[in-house]
């Protein structure tokens, strides 16, 4: 598992749970952008759109740059690495399970099948 604390983990999902910020997100993975650019897909002031940005800075998720009076936001994907990590831990759980279910279900089906032959239906016969 990757060495990411539960701190960082936390911020990283709660920066995720909101979709303006992974709107932002997706809007960072193509090119840096400004803060103006990063709101003007959502009715939202300056101000609101500077504070998720915030957001995902403590989650490590975006860096901003001041360049004059402009504010430029990049994507830094390495912390979605960990929570990646920490689902695919889950992932291998429930995967581990469901090919029990399934096993335990083959099983019984098989348990199940009848084990004379099946008698051919009345159309098979009568053709003879």
């Amino acid at each position: 598992m990757v060495d990411i604390t539960s701190d960082e983990l936390d911020a990283v999902f709660r920066a995720l749970a909101d979709p303006t910020r992974r709107a932002m997100l997706r809007s960072l993975s193509g090119r840096p952008r400004t803060v103006g650019e990063l709101a003007e897909p959502f009715e939202i002031s300056l101000a609101a759109a500077s504070k998720h940005i915030k957001s995902l800075e403590r989650a490590g998720l975006v860096q901003r740059e001041v360049q004059g009076r402009t504010h430029v936001c990049r994507l830094d994907a390495r912390p979605l690495h960990g929570g990646m990590e920490w689902m695919r831990h889950y992932e291998r759980f429930w995967n581990e399970r469901l090919d029990v279910l399934e096993a335990l279900l083959r099983t019984e089906d098989r348990e199940r099948a009848p084990t004379t032959p099946a008698k051919p239906s009345k159309r098979a016969r009568s053709k003879k």
